[in-house]
């Protein structure tokens, strides 16, 4: 017998004390929930080429002052795309006319590094440049920036990914280190070589630009933001009525740059209104190790996030974690109780206390040895969950009499433990559906313990809106899941992270 009913639109705790339901809103009308004591000036540190300085210099001061929001073609405003107000109107923070750390990198080797004909190489060379210029400005200067926005061009995102073709054989540049099959022998023992180790362990990383420097810059601690110079461009002198495919308006990214800046400085914008107090939630991330020397081989990590809203990352153990035969990731007993002791451990040194309830998320249904090792970690005053959350794209749900998507809310519950949650819809605040196509909605099953249902759906449908690293109204995934692909691929970019330290969620981000 199937339950149809509609979820409340959970609300966001903003400035003094106030709560609704779109982080635009509060921003707009009541700052951020969080203000860090006596800082008055964001301390912002900008690496890029001369180029990239001066666009990400006129971008800040288009970023500190009024920025109109988006007209339709009948010259109204609209409702989702609202003016920017100005970073310190919204934040109560200013933004300096001059960055704490302006650290310049010569454009032609940055262009000649990311054209070297060995993508391996090309990639590792130039964050090279990058992570070494940062390091090196830090040695010697003693304040310290609390974020890095790092102005990336855009020749080093279209060939600074694997999934993208190396440049044209006219334009390459010549790499000079062994090759891929060489250094497969090197790891296994065939090539006793020392001069061939450094070129062997550039394989080691990943050849995405943004995950590798990211994961170069973590074993420092050093926040980063990268942005590409189109994106910095002045959207001003565009037509907005012909804008080019996928370029968003300067106000929408203005909100979304604003928030993803206050938050990896250290503070929250906002934090659901509504949350029981001693809950902890935990998604779980996997990614295989494809390098010479570990094919095979999974990544684990834990993504915590407390009701206050904060985030740490715990990576587990290196294992045989995926199965090609089901075509999922399990841990084993052992290596899933090590994972979430640090998670207990973690929450623990917050609060002085272990968790009330702790719901772990994950993608597929947990077997009997992964939640043996969760239970064993687990003390017997915490109430554990088991929550698989899926993609139900084999759903739909149409309404027949009315001009609008499903709402976003929408749940149908198909049994006690498992429901459909839209968390993709028509939204009545913004007056529309931000999508495509008919919204597919998320599988929620209650997999291992005792929970209830609308409670879970609740907790869902309010994760999908902390995410900090845009100002939207809501994702279409709870935070516990949203980016567990993205951290996964961070932890695996560098060797050098085989034994991270649980850091919060801003450097991952």
């Amino acid at each position: 017998m199937f339950r149809v009913h509609q979820l409340d639109e959970p609300l966001l705790r903003v400035g003094h004390d106030q709560a609704l339901e779109a982080p635009k809103d509060g921003l707009f009308l009541f700052g951020p929930v969080e203000r860090t004591p006596g800082l008055a000036l964001a301390r912002v540190g900008v690496i890029g080429t001369s180029t990239g300085l001066g666009l990400a210099g006129n971008w800040m001061q288009r970023l500190a002052g009024w920025i109109p929001g988006k007209m339709d073609r009948r010259n109204e405003p609209v409702i989702w795309a609202p003016a920017w107000p100005g970073f310190e109107a919204c934040f109560g923070v200013g933004l300096p006319e001059r960055s704490l750390a302006n650290v310049a990198v010569d454009g032609a080797a940055v262009e000649a590094a990311i054209k070297r004909s060995n993508r391996a190489d090309a990639v590792r060379t130039a964050v090279k440049i990058f992570a070494d210029a940062i390091r090196a400005h830090l040695r010697t200067e003693e304040q310290r920036p609390d974020l890095w926005l790092v102005v990336i061009p855009d020749v080093v995102y279209r060939y600074g990914r694997p999934e993208v073709a190396a440049p044209p054989r006219a334009e390459r540049r010549v790499s000079d280190i062994i090759s891929a099959r060489a250094a497969k022998r090197f790891f296994e023992g065939g090539d006793l070589f020392p001069e061939t180790m450094e070129d062997a362990e550039t394989y080691l990383f990943s050849s995405n630009f943004h995950h590798q420097l990211k994961a170069e810059l973590l074993i420092d601690q050093i926040a980063l933001q990268l942005v590409l110079e189109s994106t910095l461009a002045d959207r001003s002198i565009v037509d907005p009525h012909r804008r080019p495919r996928g370029l968003q308006d300067e106000a929408t990214v203005a909100w979304n740059f604003g928030t993803t800046l206050y938050f990896k400085m250290g503070s929250k914008p906002w934090a659901l209104a509504n949350v029981r107090p001693g809950v902890c939630y935990v998604g779980l991330v996997f990614k295989r190790n494809e390098t010479p020397h570990q094919v095979g081989e999974a990544c684990c990590a834990a993504q915590m996030f407390l009701d206050s809203g904060d985030g740490l990352v715990f990576r587990g153990a290196l294992g045989p974690w995926y199965s090609d035969k089901n075509r999922e990731y399990h841990l084993s007993s052992s290596a899933a109780q090590q994972l979430m002791s640090s998670v207990i451990l973690g929450y623990e040194a917050k609060h002085g206390h272990p968790p009330a309830q702790l719901f772990i998320h994950g993608r597929h249904r947990f077997n009997e040895a992964e939640w043996a090792g969760f239970k064993a970690s687990v003390p017997s005053e915490t109430s554990l969950v088991g929550v698989r959350i899926q993609r139900g794209d084999d759903m739909r749900l149409f309404r027949p009499t009315a001009s609008t998507p499903v709402l976003r809310g929408t749940a149908v519950e198909i049994g006690a433990k498992h429901a459909f949650l839209w968390t993709r819809g028509y939204v009545p605040r913004l007056a529309s559906y931000q999508g495509f196509e008919t919204p597919k909605p998320l599988s929620v099953q209650i997999t291992h313990g005792e929970g209830d249902l609308a409670q879970v759906l609740a907790d869902v449908l309010a994760l999908t809106k902390v995410n900090y690293n845009a100002c939207d109204f809501a994702s279409g995934l709870p935070v516990t899941l949203k980016f567990a692909d993205r951290v996964g691929e961070i932890l695996m970019a560098s060797p050098k992270l085989v034994s991270a330290l649980p850091l919060p969620f801003r450097y991952y981000v």
